[in-house]
């Protein structure tokens, strides 16, 4: 029987995973944040009351296995047309499928036999969140997309409407997992999050299971701004509680000038790996050149980090 990994996350870093994982005999789980507002999704969200439907579609075509045209329809959004504009096709049949399912989580379901999924595809939440952050002024941003935009420090995360509950299939596939990997994804608007929905860290700590967590490889402009990999770990104990990570994967070979060059564009920087700090949070490092560089744009090399992955899942179970 297949071993069992469950990822959360979000966000473009997650799709680029799963691409990997996909490609070894291992039962994929991955569990993803509804608290998106910007674009396509948000309008959804806003017009129709759907959860946003943007980060599951790009994980489900991650995971499919069919014909690259059909990933490319999915993927399709639309340049002009009356209220059609900006939308991805992808986007538009997670909404309706939900509307006629009468869930978020079944019309997810129904989707991934169409596309032939390879592994599950959940929402963290069957609902919309709405992510806030507490700055270290004492302001409070809301909104995911807006968080990054305020110019501030963020000192801590928090979700609303007050009763969310974890979807039950998520909570199930968490107690059954053989690893349980977060990220990798934007820190405090693609993994926490997930992490934040009432049950989830709970039932992850209870979990005798390895837990990763993928570091980001460069900061984030309004999010992580001069964060270390240690600083990008603190953010989830400081949330989350101790137990919720037992090994750190993180890029431990210097990037190129011309990467450097063209993310200082962005204002972002490559994470340091600070490997003594990390080790006094009592957590095991993994270090390696874990990134592939393409045109100047970094993505983890799925298949490498997956090798990571399961050499962690061998030596502990």
């Amino acid at each position: 029987m297949n071993k069992r990994i469950v990822v959360i996350g979000g966000g473009t870093g997650l799709s680029v995973l799963l691409r990997g994982l996909k490609t070894f005999p291992v039962d994929i789980t991955a569990i993803v944040t509804v608290a998106d507002d910007g674009g396509s999704s948000g309008r959804l969200r806003k017009e129709l009351d759907v959860p946003p439907p943007g980060d599951i579609r790009n994980v489900l075509v991650a995971l499919a296995e069919v014909e690259p045209l059909v990933e490319q329809l999915f993927q399709h959004r639309f340049e002009n047309g009356n209220g059609l504009s900006g939308h991805s096709l992808g986007n538009l049949l997670l909404a309706g499928m939900t509307s006629i399912t009468g869930d978020f989580a079944n019309g997810i379901s129904e989707i991934s036999k169409v596309l032939n999924v390879r592994g599950k595809v959940l929402p963290a939440a069957n609902r919309s969140v709405v992510l806030h952050a507490e700055m270290v002024d004492g302001s409070i941003v809301t909104g995911e997309s807006t968080i990054p935009k305020s110019g501030k420090r963020i000192k801590r995360v928090f979700l609303t409407p007050e009763k969310i509950y974890a979807l039950s299939e998520c909570l199930r596939e968490l107690k059954r997992a053989d690893l349980i990997v977060l990220g990798p994804g934007s820190l405090y608007t693609s993994v926490l999050p997930n992490l934040l929905v009432p049950g989830i860290v709970e039932t992850i700590v209870k979990s005798r299971a390895p837990k990763v967590y993928i570091s980001n490889v460069m900061t984030q402009k309004g999010e992580t701004d001069h964060y270390t990999a240690a600083d990008h770990l603190e953010g989830i104990l400081s949330h989350c509680g101790e137990n919720v990570v037992d090994h750190i994967l993180v890029h431990g070979t210097p990037v190129s000038e011309s990467v450097k060059k063209k993310y200082a564009l962005e204002d972002a920087a490559p994470v340091e790996v600070d490997e003594h700090k990390l080790k006094q949070s009592g957590v095991n490092v993994i270090r390696d050149h874990f990134v592939i560089e393409n045109e100047d744009v970094l993505r983890h090399d799925a298949v490498k980090v997956s090798k990571a992955l399961l050499n962690i899942m061998r030596e502990n179970n």
